[in-house]
């Protein structure tokens, strides 16, 4: 493992550990909806075919207002209800 520099201030490094590329994906997306955040870096996690995503998020700006998590969660839970 690399020694890490800490970020600037109102920045916090972020990484993701996750079975497949696209659960580490979906992770990574919640966050850019909350905050600001560099282009996501893709590392094999392991040797099992995990992987690790790195971003860096800027905590001191909005990229859009956020929703909170709960709010998401039910309207996708009523728009499959609905279906």
């Amino acid at each position: 493992m690399q020694p890490t520099e800490t970020p600037p201030d109102g920045h916090a490094e972020v990484r993701i550990v996750a079975a497949s590329p696209e659960v580490a994906r979906r992770v990574a997306e919640v966050l850019r909806q909350c905050f600001a955040a560099t282009e996501q870096r893709s590392y094999p996690a392991d040797s099992q075919g995990g992987t690790r995503l790195q971003l860096t998020v800027d905590t001191t700006r909005s990229p859009e207002p956020a929703r909170s998590w709960l709010e998401t969660s039910r309207s996708s839970e009523d728009d499959r209800r609905r279906e």
